[in-house]
Protein backbone atom coordinates (compact mmCIF):
# COMPACT_ATOMS: atom_id res chain seq x y z
CA UNK A 1 0.00 0.00 0.00
CA UNK A 2 1.19 3.49 -0.87
CA UNK A 3 -0.08 6.69 0.70
CA UNK A 4 0.26 10.01 -1.12
CA UNK A 5 -0.18 13.46 0.40
CA UNK A 6 -0.13 16.60 -1.73
CA UNK A 7 0.68 20.07 -0.47
CA UNK A 8 1.56 23.49 -1.83
CA UNK A 9 -1.66 24.57 -3.48
CA UNK A 10 -3.13 28.02 -3.05
CA UNK A 11 -4.20 31.25 -4.70
CA UNK A 12 -1.84 33.01 -7.09
CA UNK A 13 -2.13 35.76 -9.69
CA UNK A 14 -1.73 35.20 -13.41
CA UNK A 15 1.94 34.83 -14.25
CA UNK A 16 2.83 33.64 -10.76
CA UNK A 17 4.37 30.39 -9.60
CA UNK A 18 3.56 27.59 -7.18
CA UNK A 19 5.32 24.37 -6.25
CA UNK A 20 3.30 21.33 -5.38
CA UNK A 21 4.74 18.45 -3.37
CA UNK A 22 3.62 14.85 -3.15
CA UNK A 23 5.00 12.87 -0.25
CA UNK A 24 4.82 9.10 -0.58
CA UNK A 25 4.83 6.70 2.34
CA UNK A 26 4.23 3.05 2.91
CA UNK A 27 5.36 0.49 0.41
CA UNK A 28 6.98 2.16 -2.59
CA UNK A 29 8.61 0.54 -5.60
CA UNK A 30 11.54 1.68 -7.67
CA UNK A 31 9.72 0.86 -10.91
CA UNK A 32 6.91 3.27 -10.15
CA UNK A 33 5.90 6.39 -12.01
CA UNK A 34 4.66 9.48 -10.18
CA UNK A 35 2.03 11.38 -12.08
CA UNK A 36 0.26 14.70 -11.68
CA UNK A 37 -3.31 15.18 -12.83
CA UNK A 38 -5.81 17.99 -12.48
CA UNK A 39 -9.54 18.42 -12.57
CA UNK A 40 -11.30 21.72 -13.11
CA UNK A 41 -14.98 22.22 -12.18
CA UNK A 42 -17.25 20.57 -14.72
CA UNK A 43 -14.34 19.01 -16.60
CA UNK A 44 -12.79 15.58 -16.76
CA UNK A 45 -9.57 14.84 -14.96
CA UNK A 46 -6.57 15.34 -17.22
CA UNK A 47 -2.94 14.33 -17.23
CA UNK A 48 -0.44 17.07 -16.45
CA UNK A 49 3.00 15.52 -16.03
CA UNK A 50 4.83 12.42 -14.84
CA UNK A 51 8.26 11.37 -13.67
CA UNK A 52 9.81 7.94 -13.09
CA UNK A 53 11.28 7.20 -9.67
CA UNK A 54 14.35 5.63 -11.30
CA UNK A 55 16.02 7.68 -13.96
CA UNK A 56 13.78 10.70 -13.54
CA UNK A 57 12.33 10.47 -17.05
CA UNK A 58 9.61 13.05 -17.55
CA UNK A 59 6.57 13.62 -19.73
CA UNK A 60 4.19 16.57 -20.00
CA UNK A 61 0.84 17.53 -21.40
CA UNK A 62 1.16 19.98 -24.28
CA UNK A 63 -0.77 22.58 -22.31
CA UNK A 64 1.96 22.84 -19.64
CA UNK A 65 5.16 22.19 -21.61
CA UNK A 66 7.68 24.94 -21.07
CA UNK A 67 5.86 26.21 -17.97
CA UNK A 68 5.72 23.27 -15.55
CA UNK A 69 8.60 21.14 -14.32
CA UNK A 70 8.11 17.74 -12.69
CA UNK A 71 10.83 16.24 -10.54
CA UNK A 72 11.38 13.82 -7.68
CA UNK A 73 13.66 13.34 -4.72
CA UNK A 74 14.07 9.60 -4.45
CA UNK A 75 15.61 9.70 -0.98
CA UNK A 76 12.75 11.81 0.38
CA UNK A 77 10.10 9.83 -1.52
CA UNK A 78 8.67 13.11 -2.70
CA UNK A 79 7.62 14.29 -6.14
CA UNK A 80 7.30 17.93 -7.11
CA UNK A 81 5.46 19.99 -9.68
CA UNK A 82 6.94 23.43 -10.21
CA UNK A 83 4.31 25.55 -11.94
CA UNK A 84 5.44 28.79 -13.58
CA UNK A 85 3.69 31.39 -15.73
CA UNK A 86 0.37 30.27 -14.34
CA UNK A 87 -2.82 31.06 -16.23
CA UNK A 88 -6.45 31.17 -15.08
CA UNK A 89 -7.08 27.99 -17.08
CA UNK A 90 -4.63 26.17 -14.79
CA UNK A 91 -7.16 26.54 -11.98
CA UNK A 92 -8.08 23.05 -10.78
CA UNK A 93 -7.67 20.49 -8.05
CA UNK A 94 -4.31 18.86 -8.59
CA UNK A 95 -3.75 15.22 -7.71
CA UNK A 96 -0.64 13.13 -7.56
CA UNK A 97 -0.76 9.45 -8.38
CA UNK A 98 1.60 6.48 -8.35
CA UNK A 99 1.74 3.21 -10.21
CA UNK A 100 3.99 0.73 -11.99
CA UNK A 101 5.44 1.90 -15.28
CA UNK A 102 3.16 1.06 -18.16
CA UNK A 103 0.37 -0.13 -15.89
CA UNK A 104 -1.63 2.92 -14.96
CA UNK A 105 -1.94 4.51 -11.55
CA UNK A 106 -2.99 2.52 -8.52
CA UNK A 107 -2.72 5.10 -5.78
CA UNK A 108 -4.01 8.66 -5.56
CA UNK A 109 -3.62 11.57 -3.20
CA UNK A 110 -6.47 13.64 -1.81
CA UNK A 111 -5.81 16.62 -4.07
CA UNK A 112 -4.79 20.22 -3.53
CA UNK A 113 -6.57 23.29 -4.89
CA UNK A 114 -4.76 25.66 -7.20
CA UNK A 115 -6.54 28.89 -8.10
CA UNK A 116 -5.09 31.40 -10.55
CA UNK A 117 -6.74 34.80 -10.52
CA UNK A 118 -6.84 37.02 -13.59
Amino acid sequence: QVQLVESGGGLVQTGGSLRLSCAASGRTFSNYVMGWFRQAPGKAREFVAAVTWIGGMTSYADSVKGRFIVSRDYAKKTAYLQMNSLKPEDTAVYYCAAGPRGNGYDYWGQGTQVTVSS
